[in-house]
């Protein structure tokens, strides 16, 4: 079953750490909240093998914002305290309900991430899709899959023309680590997939995932706890399991 589910996708297996997501301080204090806390989660991460940073840029009062008074000096720390790997920030409903007003954040945008996390379940996200490639930050397109979403958010992203397959990256969103879900991706365009799961999903997907040689998803961002249950204390931490998990996926294929 895991080598058909392999088919879709023949990447290298990379990991990229959500450093905060949905989540805020009531979450725990493994949740990165300033530029500064996140700068150093973002640090760590890398150094514990994470290959991208994923973030969700706030307001001092804890608010998700596109405003480039609030994303431009949060790249800025990252980059400027030595975070070396591509830096992605989510572009979704949570922080600006309105499409329009999404695309007139991001054109307003005066430091640039490279990438930018697109979710195709909500709406306008296929014009704001190529309003970010236009201004060359890459794409990565979120396809829920198996949850209340339906298949709606996959038939958008296949009738979206990807003319720029280099640049956009299928991030999708199991609700569970079924493989039939990642057999339906047989029909996608030429473009690399990213599979990762939240909460309890996380870690039965990223072991799929990692079977798969698909690009995976960590952090606090995504789950809480590392794969024996305890809670985990930092991202760097959640990375490090990941990385394990990809390791011995890696070995168990090699010595079939």
């Amino acid at each position: 079953m895991a080598s058909q589910a392999a088919a879709p996708v023949a990447v290298a297996v990379s990991v990229s750490v959500s450093l905060n997501g949905s989540r805020d301080a009531g979450d725990g204090p493994a949740v990165p909240m300033s530029p500064g806390a996140l700068a150093e989660s973002a640090l760590a991460a890398v150094a514990a093998g994470a290959g991208e940073v994923l973030v969700h840029p706030r307001t001092p009062c804890g608010r998700e914002s596109l405003s480039p008074r609030v994303v431009g000096p949060v790249l800025e720390v990252l980059r400027r305290t030595g975070v070396g790997v591509a830096l992605s920030v989510s572009v979704g409903i949570a922080a600006e309900p309105d499409p329009a007003g999404r695309l007139e954040r991001v054109a307003s945008w005066t430091v640039l991430p490279d990438r930018a996390v697109v979710d195709f379940g909500q709406p306008g996200a296929g014009e704001l899709a190529r309003a970010l490639l236009a201004r060359g930050v890459a794409v990565d397109a979120v396809v829920p899959m198996g949850g209340p979403a339906g298949p709606e958010p996959l038939a958008r992203f296949l009738a979206w023309p990807v003319h720029e397959p280099g640049r956009v990256r299928l991030s999708a969103e199991l609700a569970a680590a079924d493989p039939a879900l990642v057999a339906g991706l047989r029909g996608l365009p030429p473009v690399p997939v990213l599979l990762y799961g939240r909460d309890t999903a996380a870690w039965p997907v990223l072991r799929l995932a990692a079977r798969c040689g698909t690009g995976v998803r960590t952090g606090v961002g995504d789950v809480t706890q590392l794969p024996g249950g305890r809670p985990a204390r930092s991202n760097a931490e959640l990375v490090a399991a990941a990385r394990d998990m990809v390791a011995e996926a890696a070995a168990t294929a090699a010595s079939r």
